[in-house]
């Protein structure tokens, strides 16, 4: 009960300044404002793709959906924006980023984090709740989650299949970098559980500093309760919990 008093006072602290990136073809912007903004009462605001600077933020997030229509490659051409460069910037300076959905596939192309997201091994855009498994808690982002904890959160994607290399693998185990994995509902990581092919059923990772983190689920649409689901709201929390 005490860490609990604790956790509940950190939260009362001051507001945590989020910037939510849009991009041309961003869909998912608006989520993520909506639970930093009404449901978490921090401040938000919006940055368009083509500023070159941005100014007393403590939180990046890239949200989901189609920037510049996936032309190319997912997250190729939003990676060459210019405000991808001060985004890359502020990430090597320890800031707090967070990828999701298509806001992940961006962080890969900028280098931010390893890897590369392919198409589902379905071949077929996937939208349905998922499972997905805490695998370190001691992080910016997952702060009040429990280790190992079964979460469940839906995906909403045509390439989320993420692959490494034998070398990255190795360097993400060794860091701790992978943070949630595809499991079913008991916590168990299967090849049954997996939507969409990812390698070591990662569904999230983070870079080895462990302040950028992207992930393929949705978090933002788990964060309320007449959504019928709040096991996403404690990401944002964690963040909100560790700036303080």
């Amino acid at each position: 009960m005490k860490l609990l008093n604790n956790i509940k006072l950190k939260l009362k602290m001051r507001k945590i300044n989020f910037g939510i990136i849009q991009f041309p073809g961003s869909n998912c912007e608006q989520d993520c404002f909506n639970v930093i903004k009404n449901i978490l009462k921090q401040n938000c605001k919006y940055i368009w793709h083509d500023l070159n600077s941005f100014r007393n933020i403590d939180c990046i997030i890239i949200p989901g959906g189609f920037s510049y229509g996936d032309y190319l490659r997912t997250g190729a051409i939003a990676a060459q924006s210019k405000i991808s460069s001060k985004i890359k910037n502020f990430a090597n300076q320890g800031g707090t980023v967070v990828g999701i959905c298509n806001g992940f596939q961006i962080l890969t192309e900028l280098k931010l984090l390893p890897g590369i997201l392919l198409r589902n091994k379905s071949l077929n855009f996937i939208c349905k709740n998922t499972f997905i498994k805490v695998e370190n808690n001691e992080t910016r982002f997952t702060n009040l989650y429990e280790h190992n904890q079964a979460i469940r959160i839906p995906i909403a994607h045509a390439e989320g299949n993420f692959y490494l290399n034998k070398n990255e693998i190795d360097s993400i185990k060794k860091n701790s970098q992978i943070i949630f994995t595809y499991c079913d509902s008991e916590g168990n990581s299967t090849f049954e559980s997996n939507p969409n092919g990812s390698i070591l059923n990662i569904a999230g990772l983070s870079n080895k500093n462990g302040n950028v983190l992207g992930l393929m689920p949705h978090p933002e649409r788990a964060s309320e309760k007449i959504l019928g689901n709040v096991d996403g709201k404690k990401l944002f929390e964690s963040i909100i919990n560790y700036i303080n």
